[in-house]
This record gives C-alpha cells, sequence and structure tokens, in this order.
C-alpha cells in the first residue's frame, strides 16, 4: 500500500505546534511519517520535538532552516523532498485535526488527483481559551468562530461533491494551503513550490495552478478532513501584490514546471 507523510509548517508558536502534534496522535489512521517544515523557529520548538519524537510510535522529522523572512515555498520543498511517503498531506501548525482528518484524506485519494479542503476558524476568544488549557475538545458553537458547516463530517458526500464543490470560475483554482493532499510524483512532475514566491499569498494557489496545467486535476473534500484553525492576526501583506502577478502569468502563460524548485534538494 501506498504510504503517507503529514507535513507540517510551523514558525515560533510552539503552544500551537504542541496542539497540533497531540491531535496527530489522536488518530483513527497515523500517517507513516510526520515532518515539521520549520521556517526558523528558535530553540524551543527543536527542543520540544525532540521530545515528542521520543515519545510517539511515528517517526518524526524536523526539517529547519535559518530566519530570513517568511519562506514558506522553500521549507516546504525541503521537506516535500524529505518524505520517504508515497502520498503526502500538507497542513500548518496552527491547526487542531478531528480524529478522522488522516483518515478522510487516504481514503479520498485518487490516482492523477490533488486535493484540497477547508477549516473552521475559531475565535480569538476560544483559541486562547485551548491554549490556556490546553486541551483538544472545540466548541464548535462558541460565539465568534466562523465556518461552522466546515466543522461537520458526512462521509457519504464525500465522492459526490468532490468535483462539483468550488470547482468551476474564479474556484477553479481555488484551495488552502493549509489543508491540502498530493502524490508525491505529482509535486516532483511540477518541481515543488516555486521559491521565488515570497512572504505571504499564493505560493498554494500558484503550485495548484501548475499541477491543474500539468494534467493533475483538483478534488475538493467537503466535509471531510476536519480541522480547527486557531486565531492570530493576520500575517504582513506587503508581498501579495507581487505574488500575484506571478501567480496570474502562470495562468496565462500555462506554466507547470517552477523555475526555483524542489530539484535543489533531490
Amino acid at each position: 500500500m501506498a504510504t503517507c507523510s503529514l507535513i507540517i509548517s510551523t514558525y515560533n508558536w510552539l503552544p500551537a505546534l504542541s496542539l497540533c502534534l497531540k491531535s496527530i496522535l489522536t488518530q483513527t489512521v497515523l500517517p507513516d511519517e510526520i515532518i515539521i517544515a520549520d521556517d526558523g523557529s528558535e530553540k524551543d520548538t527543536a527542543d520540544y520535538i525532540a521530545q515528542f519524537a521520543a515519545q510517539t510510535p511515528v517517526t518524526v522529522k524536523h526539517i529547519w532552516q535559518p530566519d530570513e523572512g517568511f519562506q514558506l515555498a522553500k521549507i516546504r520543498n525541503k521537506a516535500i523532498a524529505a518524505a520517504s511517503g508515497d502520498y503526502i498531506i500538507q497542513i500548518d501548525g496552527d491547526l487542531i485535526l478531528h480524529k478522522a482528518f488522516v483518515k478522510d484524506h487516504l481514503d479520498f485519494r485518487k490516482q492523477d488527483f490533488f486535493t484540497t479542503g477547508s477549516r473552521m476558524l475559531l475565535s480569538k476568544h476560544h483559541t486562547a481559551q485551548m491554549l490556556a488549557s490546553p486541551q483538544l475538545k472545540v466548541k464548535k458553537m462558541l460565539a465568534g468562530n466562523r465556518n461552522f458547516f466546515n466543522s461537520m463530517r458526512i462521509p457519504f458526500l464525500h465522492a459526490f461533491l468532490s468535483q462539483r464543490y468550488k470547482s468551476k470560475g474564479r474556484y477553479r483554482f481555488y484551495v488552502k494551503g493549509c489543508n491540502m493532499a498530493f502524490w508525491k510524483k505529482d509535486l516532483l512532475k511540477v518541481n515543488g513550490y516555486n521559491e521565488d514566491f515570497t512572504g505571504w499569498g499564493k505560493e498554494d494557489s500558484e503550485i495548484a495552478i501548475r499541477l491543474i496545467n500539468a494534467g493533475v486535476q483538483k478534488r475538493f473534500l467537503k466535509f471531510g478532513a476536519v480541522n480547527f484553525h486557531l486565531f492570530h492576526n493576520e500575517a504582513c501583506r506587503n508581498s501579495q501584490e507581487k505574488n500575484t502577478v506571478m501567480m496570474n502569468e502562470t495562468i496565462q502563460k500555462r506554466i507547470f514546471w517552477a523555475k526555483k524548485g524542489i530539484d535543489q534538494y533531490l
């Protein structure tokens, strides 16, 4: 059977990462390995990951790079290159996962397709409560939480909605980088993430566009792979305009290969 690597992006928010990792250990189906893609966190994160790795039955890899600004595309490429799994599930370290999150992604996987999912957004107040405890129980109905319907898990709708939900028009390239899954061979086909994308924004949409340009189709995992996004202030948007220009060029020129991509690490 195909093996699975779970890649978690993080940067200097250890309390959130701790909750995320604890939620992974509650999974009904564990990944074959956990890879933490660390964009320059300080030593306390590395120390915690070492302790976590010693206590979990799953192989844990910590891929770290120096803090030289927001370089999510670069650290994800390094993590993907280090992954031994045939199938890669990608999340961020500020998520709490439903216990069937990994199972849903593995049941949903299909050759020549990549997957994007959704998330429920937790309020600032609820996030503070969870970090203070710390505990994994999410109060879905608490005032201030957003996107309640994304907290619902309805397996019999997965296949029906897979290519119907957010599949046309302006949603054709809609993805959430914090909840995606790919065959590793497909990521290598497009040379992974484009490292010209620095600063916040559009690196996840751009890789989705290149995958589609290369013949790998998108499926939306609606009402499955449920996760809960801890509140945080928005990242600096200074790079958004530059990154949007590059993303639009990828659409217009039907580019599928990243010139500055994962081949540097293979």
